[in-house]
């Protein structure tokens, strides 16, 4: 009898030490979630919300890899990214960006809780984007739901295949769900009221405020890494003729049309903005002078050689003027607002001297050459 009590005895110890250890295993495992789930609410940008996601979560669980898939039907989502320079493929290589759900098909089949189970290469893989894992053996998927609209999904998977089990609890799973898709949805609201603060709601492109906001980003980045900067002032030649003899709305949709084709003759990297007016302004980073000029007169040529089309049918001849000036012609000795606010002066001076002449063409600031048009 008294072996039996003791057998009996050391398994109950066993059971109890084994229980003592998985409390103190999920009372750990809470802690790294309330402490993420501070970095989560906490994160003051795009980027550093995706960065707790994706990074931080992998590091702090261990997993073995971790995906992100985030609708953006309208593009916002990529504009701030965009807006931030954040390069996708490097520095966040698990995120895609979706234009609709069906573009990774198993997101139509998710329901509202966590789907947990073995990793299937031909199921799971594109979930986590170009980068691949190998020996992956168990994943989760969560389903990030805002206000009943499915927004996404986040994923996590694990060489261990008993890491995510079919029958396994969710519960900390759902509340990681819930917790990142109001992040992204609270996130993503904070940086649509900025950018309607930075728009120009005629045109969409950035406005006056934007600009100057950029401008002395811009002139102290070329400074530090020796890279050229131009500055590039446009303006609508005769647009109060257009207002006086159309009418103003006809003049909203040629300002609205030459700021689109301004834009398509930019890098992903220049800046444009509407300045005022029918006058738009362009930062060209990384721009080498004896290119600038040559922007310049493909902005210039991108207008006056075809008529802005408006809505009735009738084309409407339409041509810009423009001033450039170089920041490398500019006193570097002066101070950062003041080198950004002369890149600027020197481009509208030159863009008055360019109507001066005979509009339709391009001064350039210090050098007195010029693109006559035509």
């Amino acid at each position: 009898m008294t072996e039996a009590l003791q057998a009996q005895n050391d398994q109950l110890r066993r059971r109890l030490e084994s229980l003592l250890q998985q409390a103190r295993s999920n009372e750990e495992k809470l802690r790294r979630f309330e402490r993420l789930e501070h970095a989560l609410i906490g994160a003051g940008s795009l980027p550093d919300l995706l960065r707790v996601i994706l990074q931080d979560y992998r590091e702090s669980f261990e997993l073995d890899a971790v995906g992100l898939c985030l609708l953006d039907a309208g593009g916002d989502l990529q504009r701030c990214l965009d807006e931030a320079g954040t390069d996708l493929a490097a520095s966040l290589p698990g995120l895609q960006l979706l234009g609709t759900a069906s573009e990774q098909p198993l997101l139509l089949q998710l329901g509202q809780r966590p789907a947990l189970g073995q990793f299937q290469s031909w199921r799971h893989a594109a979930l986590f984007g170009p980068e691949r894992v190998p020996g992956l053996a168990s994943c989760a998927v969560l389903p990030l739901v805002r206000q009943g609209q499915l927004i996404g999904s986040l994923q996590f998977a694990s060489r261990d295949v008993s890491r995510y089990e079919v029958d396994a609890g969710t519960e900390f799973l759902e509340r990681l769900a819930a917790v990142v898709a109001i992040c992204l949805d609270n996130v993503l609201n904070q940086e649509r009221l900025r950018q309607a603060g930075i728009t120009d709601a005629l045109t969409g492109l950035h406005n006056r405020r934007y600009f100057e906001q950029r401008c002395p980003i811009e002139v102290g980045e070329a400074q530090r890494h020796g890279h050229g900067l131009a500055c590039l002032f446009l303006d609508v030649d005769h647009f109060k003729r257009i207002n006086d003899s159309y009418g103003h709305p006809v003049g909203d949709e040629v300002l609205r049309q030459v700021g689109q084709r301004i834009r398509q003759q930019l890098r992903a990297g220049d800046t444009i903005a509407r300045y005022g007016g029918e006058e738009f302004v362009v930062l060209l980073p990384r721009c080498p002078d004896e290119h600038a000029l040559e922007t310049a007169e493909r902005i210039r040529r991108a207008l006056c050689e075809t008529s802005v089309e408006l809505p009735d049918g009738v084309r409407l001849p339409v041509t810009l003027s423009a001033g450039l000036s170089l920041l490398s012609l500019l006193l570097s000795s002066s101070q950062l607002p003041q080198l950004a606010s002369g890149l600027v002066a020197a481009a509208d001076a030159a863009l008055y001297a360019a109507k001066a002449q005979g509009r339709n063409r391009i001064v350039m600031a210090g050098r007195g050459a010029f693109s006559p048009g035509g």
